[in-house]
């Protein structure tokens, strides 16, 4: 594995982080994805090196360090990912400095985010194009009416769904 020099940070304990090309690669895809779903890239790219951070805590001074990143840029994207519960606090006997990793809900958190957003969100639009049409003959509001169908089984399929995951991994 190949590391790329110039991404190289001093961890807390004197460690020498190096990145891959296809950690980079990888962390970049993350912020992305993020970007699609309406959430900042910056944010992504954090959550993305957390997934594959060795140690999988970090302080926001190593996050900065290993993502280039400003100090205010990290300290934003961490107290969003923080309060939508994809990440939390960790703390390390006699550190002085915060340390942050993926919450152990992070996947289910961003599933949710993003289907349970997308959902209501179309189910929404639909709900008011409806209402624009009332007036409207039945054939030019089908589209709208089967989006208004779907998401609302969707609405009520997903939790069930999620529920139904949770129970099946248990056993």
């Amino acid at each position: 594995m190949k590391a790329l020099s110039y991404i190289a940070a001093q961890t807390g304990a004197g460690v020498i982080i190096k990145i891959t090309d296809s950690e980079l690669s990888f962390i970049e895809e993350v912020g992305v994805v993020f970007e699609q779903t309406g959430l900042p890239r910056m944010a992504g790219r954090l959550f993305g090196w957390l997934i594959i951070a060795d140690p999988p805590y970090q302080s926001a001074g190593e996050l900065a360090e290993v993502l280039r990143a400003s100090k205010g840029s990290i300290s934003t994207s961490i107290r969003l990912l923080t309060q939508m519960g994809f990440i939390e606090r960790h703390v390390i006997p006699g550190s002085r400095h915060d340390h942050f990793q993926l919450s152990e809900e992070a996947v289910k958190k961003t599933i949710q985010h993003g289907l349970e957003q997308e959902i209501k969100m179309f189910q929404s639009l639909a709900e008011r194009g409806l209402e624009m049409m009332k007036d409207i003959t039945p054939k030019r509001k089908k589209w709208l009416k089967e989006m208004q169908s779907r998401y609302t089984y969707l609405e009520k399929a997903f939790p069930v769904l999620m529920e139904q995951y949770e129970h099946e991994k248990s056993q």
